[in-house]
């Protein structure tokens, strides 16, 4: 084996071997499910959709309350005034001074209790969409989280293939400089040490997403949540 490949292969173990101890890293170990908890109820107190959704709610609530009561709308009152001393030939009337007239309308009555159940029901179906997107928010932050939490760890993984990379290839410049390794061998691991800091800047767009995103659902920033 000559001397140039057995350079070459010490430092392809080095580089294996580091890969396969941060790849042994897992962001499982990280989640904190207590502070999920507090992610997913500031995102419930903060986000204006779930005020819109309590405001739904509160409406229809509002108009099932108020159809109780619009049978009162078939309900008419009025009165009417006879003097005591006039004679009316052409309607007479058995009663003199102040009359009072109640009627009712049958068909307001009977049509009421439709509008009442179709009221009340429009009400069930807010509840139930106010819950149903609580839900699908507390799923989203709960993902979110996961998912900022796992971008680090690819971040930390990919920051640190780029300080063995930079480590390899300081090394083989040397190497290259005093003569003992091709320089083929070291533009390959330079290409390598250029791939892999192109992979963190990507690391790190996903990290700053992630959590741009979930701030977006919490309505701070995660430094504000203790």
């Amino acid at each position: 084996m000559t001397k140039h490949l057995r350079i070459f292969c010490f430092l392809l173990t080095i580089t294996l071997f580091s890969n396969q101890l941060h790849a042994q890293e897992t962001f499982i170990n990280n989640v904190n499910f207590a502070y999920l908890d507090k992610l997913v109820a500031v995102a419930k107190k903060n986000y204006p959709e779930v005020k819109v959704r309590q405001s739904q709610v509160n409406a229809a609530h509002s108009n099932y309350n108020a159809t109780k009561f619009a049978w009162l709308d078939g309900l008419t009152a009025s009165y009417i005034y006879s003097p005591q001393n006039l004679v009316n030939q052409a309607q007479p009337t058995i009663f003199k001074g102040y009359q009072l007239a109640i009627t009712l309308s049958i068909g307001q009555l009977l049509k009421n209790p439709a509008v009442t159940n179709a009221a009340h029901e429009t009400y069930k179906i807010a509840q139930y969409q106010q819950a149903e997107y609580m839900l699908n928010l507390e799923a989203q932050v709960r993902k979110l989280y996961f998912a900022y939490l796992s971008a680090m760890t690819e971040l930390r993984l990919r920051s640190g293939a780029v300080t063995d990379a930079s480590s390899a290839v300081k090394q083989l410049k040397y190497s290259f400089q005093k003569g003992e390794t091709t320089f083929q061998i070291y533009n390959e691991q330079l290409n390598s040490y250029y791939n892999q800091n192109s992979f963190m800047v990507q690391a790190e767009l996903a990290t700053w997403t992630t959590k741009t995103n979930l701030e977006e659902l919490l309505g701070v920033k995660l430094e504000d949540i203790k």
